[in-house]
């Protein structure tokens, strides 16, 4: 017996094949469902040149505007189901009494009216939104300089 254990030998590495088989599988379940959990409103923005604005720790209050005129909220309820000014006004100024610094931005499809653009900007500057920005595509080529 005292033979048996001395030709065995422990074995020092570890066996890391099952750790990459587990970390594919994770990598394969977020590639899929990372484009799941976009939410919003397919909405055709407009392009422009604008900066990016810089990413904050709270997700911004988002309210889109399809093509129809329809009004959608990104906080407090199914953000595709659509909602009328009211609830929107509503729901806005709720989520920025807790926070009145919260980004507020307004996503409008580019064929949509500049009038129900600037009603619903007024919407939130009622709601207690102290800045309301608008969300563009950004444009393929920089815009052209004038000399």
């Amino acid at each position: 017996m005292a033979q048996t254990l001395r030709g065995r030998r422990l074995m020092g590495e570890i066996n890391v094949v099952p750790y990459i088989d587990v970390m594919l599988v994770l990598l394969i379940i977020f590639m899929i469902t990372a484009p799941l959990l976009t939410q919003g409103v397919k909405v055709a923005l407009p392009k422009a040149g604008a900066e990016p604005l810089e990413a904050q720790q709270l997700k911004p209050l988002v309210l889109s505007i399809d093509r129809q005129g329809r009004l959608y909220l990104n906080i407090g309820g199914d953000p595709r189901a659509a909602i009328d000014a009211q609830t929107v006004a509503t729901r806005a100024a709720a989520a920025l009494r807790g926070n009145p610094e919260r980004a507020v931005l307004v996503k409008a499809d580019a064929a949509i009216a500049y009038g129900r653009v600037v009603e619903a900007m007024v919407i939130l500057q009622q709601a207690g939104a102290k800045q309301v920005g608008l969300v563009t595509e950004p444009l393929t080529q920089p815009p052209p300089r004038s000399g």
